[in-house]
């Protein structure tokens, strides 16, 4: 999950529900585009570094116009962060049960989360959280757009405490859940990805329901 979001997923993972419609023709073609403009981004990139590589580029490798890159993706840092998982947030949280602990149902939603992460070729997971650690331009967009998620969870969280999505205290959970998961995620990529990435996020979501655990005495 990160912070540039805008429609639906170019494919589902294996857990989606069976009972989810198929898109139409329409839908389908641009998913389609989006994701050559994705893939051709990723090449380029491997290729020659996210500096040297430029929207005219993309749009001639993925076949298409610098205008229709933009119609998609806002800038090309939104290329990279753009995931497809937040138009899903929403309802996932809203279909957990009514009485589960709100740190428990995100838990259970992040799973999903890192299941569509790995539904992504290994090498591009590891580029894009390479690049959301390694390139300012692109950390600086992930910051600002981060309030697009989190108001979704806030949403979400007020829904199911009975609370305004305005009050402090669901505003601060949502943000604060927000920037942990961001710093789980350059967690994993600073050590080489070489953690399990869901064991990260159930540590992750384990301080935020019970704090920082108590230091062992030394003595």
């Amino acid at each position: 999950m990160t912070a540039a979001r805008t429609s639906a997923p170019e494919s589902a993972p294996e857990s989606a529900p069976a009972s989810t419609p198929r898109p139409g023709l329409r839908e389908r073609k641009k998913l389609k585009t989006r994701l050559a403009i994705r893939e051709a981004t990723y090449r380029l990139i491997r290729e020659q570094g996210y500096e040297a590589t430029t929207v005219e580029q993309i749009a001639e490798a993925a076949e298409v116009s610098p205008s229709t890159v933009f119609r998609y993706f806002p800038t090309k840092e939104d290329i990279v962060l753009t995931d497809e998982f937040d138009p899903l947030l929403e309802r996932e949280l809203r279909e957990r049960p009514a009485d589960e602990p709100i740190v428990e149902s995100l838990r259970h939603v992040m799973r999903r989360a890192v299941g569509f992460v790995r539904t992504e070729e290994p090498e591009i997971s590891r580029l894009r959280t390479k690049l959301m650690i390694e390139v300012p331009a692109v950390r600086s967009r992930m910051l600002e757009s981060m309030s697009v998620t989190g108001g979704i969870l806030r949403r979400a969280i007020a829904e199911r405490t009975g609370r305004d999505p305005g009050d402090l205290e669901v505003r601060t959970f949502a943000m604060g859940l927000i920037g942990a998961l961001t710093e789980t995620a350059a967690y994993w990529a600073e050590h080489d990805h070489k953690d399990d990435l869901a064991a990260l996020v159930d540590r992750t979501l384990d301080l935020l329901a019970h704090g920082f655990p108590e230091a062992r005495n030394s003595r």
